[in-house]
């Protein structure tokens, strides 16, 4: 089918999936180019989680990409109300973790500490919203290819597990010269990052012509 002919349903469904695609793609791309890229282009220490590298040289990646995600989130609609309201809210706290930086390691003012709450505030909010997708949404959304439901389920068992764990281990402080909330972001960040590129069709044939 050409481009020509296409109805306006099928070229509304490759929307879509343009959409989960689009941010599948950020979530997985996003620690790997913040890491590496970071290190490539200023070298030195690794940085103690992903919302840090907003005071390397990679900062405008960081803002950039997660803006994109959120205005890709807002732009997205679920098959109901519940669903609508869970998209745009993921999509405001994508975009509000990246306009309100975390807390700076030194010379921390007290608008550094209030942005570092907020971004706290807006982190988690996203997070929780990308697990509900995950364990509520994707797996009753559709047809499903045999198994996909428990891969949706997983990354978002995933999401919560690395939530739970970065909250401990920095209250605890455990084994900070690991750097664990940065290999924990990473994990769910890529957690959400196959969830929406299997619902994209991007790990499977197509569906739609």
């Amino acid at each position: 089918m050409t481009t020509a002919t296409r109805s306006p349903q099928t070229t509304l469904v490759h929307s879509y999936l343009f959409l989960r695609r689009a941010i599948g793609l950020i979530g997985l791309a996003l620690p790997v180019v913040l890491i590496f890229g970071k290190q490539l282009v200023q070298g030195g220490d690794l940085i103690g989680s992903l919302s840090g590298y907003y005071y390397t040289d990679l900062r405008n990646v960081f803002v950039g990409a997660m803006c994109a995600v959120g205005v890709f989130l807002l732009a997205y609609y679920g098959h109901d109300f519940v669903d609508n309201v869970a998209s745009s809210v993921a999509g405001l706290g994508a975009i509000g973790l990246a306009l309100f930086p975390t807390t700076p390691d030194h010379d921390v003012t007290a608008w550094d500490r209030t942005s570092g709450v907020l971004h706290l505030t807006f982190a988690a909010v996203f997070f929780l919203m990308l697990a509900y997708f995950c364990l509520h949404l994707f797996p009753h959304d559709g047809e499903q290819p045999p198994g996909f439901g428990v891969v949706y389920r997983v990354c978002g068992v995933v999401i919560l597990a690395a939530l739970v764990l970065i909250a401990l281990t920095s209250w605890l402080r455990l084994v900070p010269e690991w750097h664990p909330a940065l290999w924990l972001e990473s994990v769910a960040v890529w957690a959400f990052g196959v969830a929406w590129l299997l619902k994209g069709q991007t790990l499977t044939p197509k569906s739609v012509p």
